[in-house]
């Protein structure tokens, strides 16, 4: 038998990792000495401490090697574990994805105006409305007078904090002019429909963000650079692009400062 020193040696881990297996009951020295407290271990142990260092080696708690080890509910923990590592495994793939799209931005000597990341957009109440436009400017006098018509009709209605306007180009491309657009602004509560106005619960989705700053008419580069990093970096677009007007004509005076977000609702392929 060996002291818990030259054990220690022999299996390669510290002294107070040994102690701190005793006390958890994880692996008992097989004798102890009554009358120095001196702790033994037998070569048969290392096996046990293998396969301890091992399950740490895969990332198992001390509680959850315990009951392995001891035979409570292995296929569960295991499964368990294999699942998280999958998890891991899909995250640093997509980070590693978008590490390269950057640097082959950064190599062919992009100004990088543009950046994506993915966001998760919750599920919200809407009120919309669905018009053809001749133009990107239409929407400077349709969206406002749209506001006021909801508001004269459903008198107290408010609007979510902070304020998510957005639109749904359903051409399902990028368009000049003729644009089929659906109009939406996240509300509190559901009001009346008629008129046009439907109210309406729209789920929650994972979507690829780029921020244009500029008008309306100068986002189509933004577009194009959304869906060329969203293929590129292993994403799916499964729904229409929605536009989102955080700044705008409403508040800001000068058309450069106007800022708009591009979602793409996405899925991992």
């Amino acid at each position: 038998m060996y002291r818990v020193g030259m054990f220690s040696k022999l299996g390669k881990v510290t002294i107070k990792t040994l102690h701190h297996y005793n006390e958890v009951g994880l692996l008992v020295p097989a004798h102890v000495d009554e009358e120095n407290g001196y702790r033994y271990y037998t070569t048969d142990q290392l096996f046990r401490l293998n396969e301890i260092i091992a399950l740490r080696q895969m990332g198992f708690s001390i509680p959850e090697i315990s009951a392995i080890v001891d035979g409570h509910n292995i296929t569960g923990i295991l499964m368990q574990r294999k699942a998280e590592l999958e998890s891991e495994v899909q995250n640093v793939t997509d980070r590693l994805f978008r590490l390269n799209h950057y640097i082959n931005e950064q190599k062919e000597g992009h100004s990088m105006k543009y950046q994506a990341v993915i966001k998760e957009i919750p599920s919200y109440t809407v009120y919309s409305a669905r018009y053809t436009i001749p133009n990107y400017a239409a929407l400077n006098e349709i969206m406002p007078a749209l506001g006021e018509k909801v508001g004269k009709a459903n008198p107290g209605l408010k609007c979510v904090e902070p304020g998510y306007c957005f639109n749904v180009y359903l051409d399902g491309e990028y368009r000049d002019t003729d644009i089929n657009v659906e109009i939406c602004e996240a509300v509190t509560s559901r009001g009346k429909d008629g008129d046009g106005i439907v109210f309406k619960d729209i789920p929650a989705v994972t979507a690829v963000s780029v921020l244009h700053r500029g008008a309306y008419e100068k986002i189509g580069a933004a577009y194009a650079y959304a869906v060329q990093w969203t293929e590129q970096n292993g994403y799916q677009i499964v729904d229409n692009v929605r536009e989102s007007y955080i700044d705008g004509i409403w508040n800001k005076d000068n058309v450069d400062d106007w800022l708009t977000e591009i979602q793409v609702p996405v899925v991992k392929k």
